[in-house]
């Protein structure tokens, strides 16, 4: 809600930076929720490959990359930033949330029973 405010306004690094947020702080919502580790922001993408190889969806891996690009759109000079491709990443991420919403619902149900095997409990 607060990016879309900033991205309206025409602040692209604040609108970029809080899509970001958002992002971080459901990945680190899930990794709690399951038990699995989140100390520092470098751990973003192992837990959402630790999701993706416990459900499979693909749509869980385009997570990885969409939230880090936001993220380094803090660091641009705005003139290499473009509004529309802002808004359609903050709209990828919102979509990828709500993958990642029904997956923190699972608490602690998604064991590793091994090497690339997995185990959802009901």
């Amino acid at each position: 809600a607060k990016s879309r405010e900033y991205l309206t306004q025409g602040d692209l690094h604040q609108a970029s930076e809080k899509g970001w947020s958002a992002a971080a702080h459901m990945v680190k919502a899930v990794a709690i929720a399951q038990g699995w580790e989140y100390e520092r922001h470098s751990d973003f993408s192992q837990v959402l490959n630790l999701a993706y190889l416990a459900t499979n969806d693909d749509r869980i891996r385009l997570l990885r990359g969409i939230p880090n690009e936001l993220h380094g759109n803090y660091y641009r000079r705005k003139r290499h930033l473009d509004g529309d491709m802002v808004g359609r990443d903050l709209d990828s991420t919102a979509e990828s949330l709500d993958l990642l919403t029904a997956i923190g619902r699972m608490k602690g149900r998604i064991r590793q029973r091994g090497p690339g095997s997995w185990q959802i409990s009901c």
